[in-house]
């Protein structure tokens, strides 16, 4: 069965549950099938996207102005002690506060771009991998900008990270 829901992740439309270009796996055949209950959250070929590995990321919910991401820690990622290296921990919440952004908006002509001016992290727990969650939720959604909080924890629900984004959206 065919779904018709569509998902906006960054600026890129996706039909869920029909094909999507995905990298195959190693050891796997290329394939363009996606299981409609594991939508990923970016196909490859974005920078940021490829950097955090994103299309091996599992979109667990999306709604107005919520998302909720199971997300993959890359290797490359990692500082010498295999936790997230600080420095990367604001491409994450990028991606996380656009993608919320986006969330309030039915097409893409609605809403093409966004720029962050001004975003702060707060550290409490290294993030370790494999894996890890990300929730983006809207705080307030201005005429011009919107804040969007970021929350990283490990799959347990320990709290690691807290962010505050504020976005300039495209008018």
């Amino acid at each position: 069965m065919t779904s018709n829901r569509f998902c906006c992740i960054l600026g890129h439309f996706y039909r869920v549950g029909v094909a999507l270009e995905l990298a195959p796996q190693k050891g796997q055949a290329m394939t363009n099938e996606v299981e409609s209950d594991r939508p990923i959250f970016l196909k490859p070929g974005h920078n940021a996207g490829d950097l955090v590995e994103s299309s091996k990321w599992k979109i667990l919910r999306e709604e107005r102005g919520l998302v909720e991401v199971d997300v993959h820690l890359p290797d490359h990622l990692l500082n010498p002690r295999d936790q997230l290296f600080g420095g990367f921990t604001g491409t994450y919440v990028d991606m996380i506060s656009i993608f919320t952004v986006r969330t309030l908006f039915k097409s893409q002509e609605d809403f093409k771009w966004s720029a962050t001016v001004n975003m702060r992290i707060d550290y409490f727990a290294p993030v370790l991998g494999p894996r890890f969650l990300l929730k983006g939720e809207l705080i307030k959604d201005g005429r011009s900008t919107c804040l969007v909080a970021t929350h990283f924890t490990d799959m347990e629900g320990n709290k690691l990270v807290y962010a505050i984004t504020t976005l300039r959206k495209s008018t």
